[in-house]
């Protein structure tokens, strides 16, 4: 499954202080976790900013996703992760391998050391940064974030492999770019002025969402889902008026509008809380 988020970099819009904007932005992080978010891509809305735009959404995504080992080294002292201390802890689940060749827990490091003899010193949260044999057709440099594979810690047995880091990937892009690319899939735009999600549309959502992978014919399902911001939701961004989202049903740069919290008891459902409430329906698709 291929999961992606996009988030306006006017969520924190709302916040009073740095610290909860830091907090409201932790949960996003949250909730991206929770569901194996694979990408979050914050795209720009400068229109609706406020005091928290210029990377801060970025950035606090970025470093929330990073390890706790890591973070000093990695982002030393910057002014947006000033309260970088409320955020919520991620608990990214370990992904382990099977067979002897992926067996051990996949862990975060980052190159500390390129040296002439094909290995380089990685910092993965080991008691001290490990030297590790480059494989074929990787060419790590030194500050870059490689997956390592550690089957044993007393004594230390450790590889580089080519896989996805553990937790979810961040960029930013203009919306446009980030709803077409290759590997987007369904696009949904979540809105209440979207059509209601109802369990029976979890069937047909499921189908279109599903791709074949590989010669098994096993199921993998692509689909990214945008989000607004507080008091100001994607049509207000994108400049759509809501009434031809009603009439037209789906239209525009997305596949589809969906309202996943109908009859919605609040006046505004928050970024954070919409993106619970959609990704935990979406994740019932069989």
């Amino acid at each position: 499954m291929t999961v992606s988020v996009l988030v306006p970099s006017s969520l924190a819009r709302e916040a009073t202080d740095k610290r909860e904007a830091t907090r409201k932005t932790g949960y996003v992080a949250r909730a991206a976790t929770v569901f194996r978010v694979d990408r979050l891509t914050v795209f720009p809305d400068p229109d609706g900013a406020g005091e928290f735009g210029d990377g801060f959404v970025e950035t606090v995504l970025r470093y929330a996703a990073t390890p706790p080992y890591l973070r000093k080294e990695v982002w030393g002292t910057r002014d947006e992760l000033e309260y970088a201390g409320v955020l919520p802890p991620l608990r990214v689940a370990t992904r382990t391998g099977s067979g002897s060749e992926g067996s051990g827990s996949l862990r975060q490091g980052i190159v500390t050391e390129v040296g002439a003899d094909g290995r380089v010193r990685v910092n993965c949260g080991l008691q001290h940064p490990i030297s590790l044999p480059v494989p074929d057709g990787m060419e790590p440099a030194e500050g870059e974030r490689v997956s390592v594979r550690v089957s044993s810690r007393e004594p230390v047995r450790a590889k580089l492999v080519d896989e996805p880091l553990p937790g979810y990937a961040v960029d930013a892009t203009d919306l446009d770019s980030a709803v077409t690319r290759e590997d987007a899939g369904l696009t949904i735009a979540a809105s209440r002025h979207g059509s209601r999600l109802r369990p029976s549309r979890l069937d047909e959502l499921a189908e279109a969402t599903s791709t074949t992978a590989g010669d098994d014919a096993s199921v993998d399902r692509e689909f990214t889902v945008a989000f607004g911001a507080p008091e100001r939701g994607l049509p207000a961004i994108l400049d759509v008026p809501p009434g031809s989202i009603r009439e037209e049903g789906e239209t525009g740069r997305f596949d589809l509008w969906l309202n996943t919290v109908p009859n919605q008891g609040s006046g505004v459902v928050r970024t954070e809380e919409a993106m619970f409430a959609t990704l935990a329906c979406l994740n019932l698709m069989e």
